[in-house]
């Protein structure tokens, strides 16, 4: 069995509701990497907390919990981490799968602001702009270029869920950490 997992992807992707829907059938602790990257802050994911300040968070957590499940990325600041997990799961969806996850999400989150006149509706459409070039890594931060160059470092077991079935992506994390 597999105690400790990472499962990243793309933004959109299906990482974090993979994550908690499995932590939930078999009483693991999830944990999001967005909550060691950004700053509780009262406009979210705005300000990013120093990189000296998030490795001692993680680190912290990932060692007071036998099975734990992190979601989200770690690429650009967190790889150092990797081989604390026995279990990687990349995920990767389409990009018009994600596109449309992440307007969803996004106007559940903040409704009417992010479109135009709305508060957010420019950092919405620059996140979706960043979002969207995931594929063709054309912007700054994680890309799938960057992530399979990652994938091929890691020592553990990796496996890849290729689709956008969540029910099915989550069975096939389950029955990984059984294997």
């Amino acid at each position: 069995m597999k105690k400790k997992i990472h499962v990243f992807g793309a933004s959109g992707s299906g990482t974090t509701t993979i994550a908690k829907n499995v932590c939930a059938k078999i009483n693991y602790s999830h944990f999001d990497s967005d909550n060691y990257f950004w700053l509780p802050t009262s406009d979210p994911f705005t300000l990013q907390r120093p990189q000296e300040e998030r490795i001692p968070l993680l680190e912290s957590d990932l060692s007071s919990h036998d099975k734990l499940i992190l979601s989200g990325s770690l690429s650009g600041w967190g790889e150092m981490l990797i081989p604390l997990f026995d279990l990687v799961v990349f995920v990767y969806v389409p990009q018009g799968v994600r596109m449309k996850r992440l307007e969803k999400r996004e106007y559940e989150r903040y409704g009417n602001e992010i479109l135009p006149g709305g508060s957010r509706h420019k950092s919405t459409n620059e996140f979706f702009e960043w979002a969207a070039s995931y594929d063709i890594g054309t912007f700054y931060g994680r890309n799938l270029q960057k992530h399979e160059k990652l994938l091929e470092s890691i020592e553990c077991r990796v496996i890849k869920v290729e689709n956008d079935s969540l029910d099915d992506s989550i069975q096939t994390v389950i029955e990984a950490i059984f294997e």
